[in-house]
Order: structure tokens, then C-alpha cells, then sequence
């Protein structure tokens, strides 16, 4: 997981502070352009960080996760942390890693398959 500070934990903290928003509202938020916002907020989506919610495919209203709100629990230690992925994953990352899952396989975590049922 990289990081880009500080807008990444701009977008999350806007993200926690405000509740569920678009891109040109979390732009005004962050004092980070729409279009820096737009860039990293995929990515914060495939971190696990950050989920994309409806109605439409489109809408592009985004909303924090629990991994997210993790991640600003831990955000001081962020530099400092070999994995942070794991910090933010908390005591269950061991198990994963020691049953050879890849790194890239905590993007979604295992609850968001059940949130879409």
C-alpha cells in the first residue's frame, strides 16, 4: 500500500468527518484540485481504503471504510511502518500472510462481498 501524502489522508479524514461525498465536494474539503481527487480516489478503492457507492455505477460518491478508518488511527505511524497494510489490518494480517496470500489480495476485504448481498 502507497500512500500518497497528505492528500490520501485528506480524502479520508474528509471522508470521516463529513460522511459519504463526490469528488468535487472532497476537492473543496481537502484544498486538493478535482482532479487530484479523481486520481486517488481508485486507488484508495482498491486499497480497501475508500468504497464507491450507488445508486448508479457512475455516481461516483464515495464513502470510508473500516480498513479507511483504520488507516487514520494509524496515520502518525505511517512513515514509520514497515507494513503499514498490516498495522491497518490489525492481528488477523499474520494468518493471511502465513497461508501464502498475496499482498494484493486484502484490496477488498472479505466483508465487502457480504455488504453487496
Amino acid at each position: 500500500m502507497k500512500l500518497r501524502q497528505p492528500t490520501d489522508f485528506l480524502i479520508l479524514e474528509a471522508l470521516e468527518d463529513k460522511g459519504r461525498n463526490v469528488a468535487t465536494n472532497l476537492a473543496a474539503h481537502t484544498g486538493k484540485s478535482r482532479k487530484n481527487i479523481n486520481t486517488r480516489l481508485p486507488v484508495l478503492e482498491d486499497y480497501g481504503l475508500v468504497e464507491k457507492i450507488g445508486p448508479a455505477e457512475r455516481s461516483g460518491l464515495y464513502e470510508i471504510t473500516s480498513m479507511g478508518k483504520a488507516a487514520l488511527v494509524y496515520k502518525d505511524q505511517y512513515d514509520e511502518a514497515d507494513d503499514f497494510e498490516a498495522l491497518i489490518e490489525g492481528p488477523n494480517a499474520n494468518a493471511s500472510a502465513e497461508q501464502g496470500e498475496t499482498q494484493s489480495s486484502f484490496a477488498r476485504s472479505e466483508n465487502d462481498d457480504e455488504d453487496d448481498e
